[in-house]
């Protein structure tokens, strides 16, 4: 043989070729999801994190759940909806807290900004941070359906009840 592969090594050229491809797609597939990037809570790799992750909903708000991403981390549509299971959970505060389907989130107002809510639950350990896009209009749904998740974490505090509060809102205590 001068210089000329043999019918079996150009077919194995040829399958490693398609493999390398393959892999490159699916690499800037995953790299351009946008999961892709959103830093993972301190505790996101917690075995609560784990476990409630399997009752993340496919869609929320209208929008897919991105593929991938770091531990703990959910994603839906274009960053619309952010998840971070494995924050600290917030210490007490003044500020809003709401209870929905029996899990208290409380609204940091520090973190607001002009566009996105940021929430994170109260009384469970680890905490579980949604930011939310002031492009998504039914953050009442978000939610509902990420109480559904979150609500396997032990519960261990609550936050106050309007009737516990003497002036103002809810707040966690």
């Amino acid at each position: 043989m001068t210089g000329r592969l043999s019918r079996t090594a150009r077919i194995a050229v040829g399958v490693a070729a398609a493999g390398l491809v393959v892999a490159g797609v699916l690499v800037v597939r995953e790299v351009s999801s946008p999961a892709y990037g959103v830093e993972a809570a301190p505790r996101g790799d917690a075995p609560e994190c784990g476990r409630i992750a399997k009752g993340y909903p496919a869609d929320l708000a209208g929008r897919e759940r991105a593929r991938g991403g770091a531990p703990g981390v959910a994603v839906w549509g274009d960053r619309a909806v952010v998840l971070r299971c494995g924050v600290r959970p917030p210490l007490p505060t003044v500020d809003a807290c709401v209870n929905v389907d029996g899990v208290d989130w409380v609204v940091e107002e520090a973190k607001l900004s002009t566009d996105r809510k940021v929430l994170v639950s109260y009384g469970r350990d680890p905490a579980v941070e949604v930011l939310v896009s002031d492009r998504v209009a039914e953050i009442d749904g978000v939610l509902v359906e990420l109480s559904k998740a979150v609500k396997p974490i032990r519960q261990e505090r609550k936050c106050l009840s309007l009737s516990d509060v003497p002036r103002g809102g809810g707040y966690a205590h």
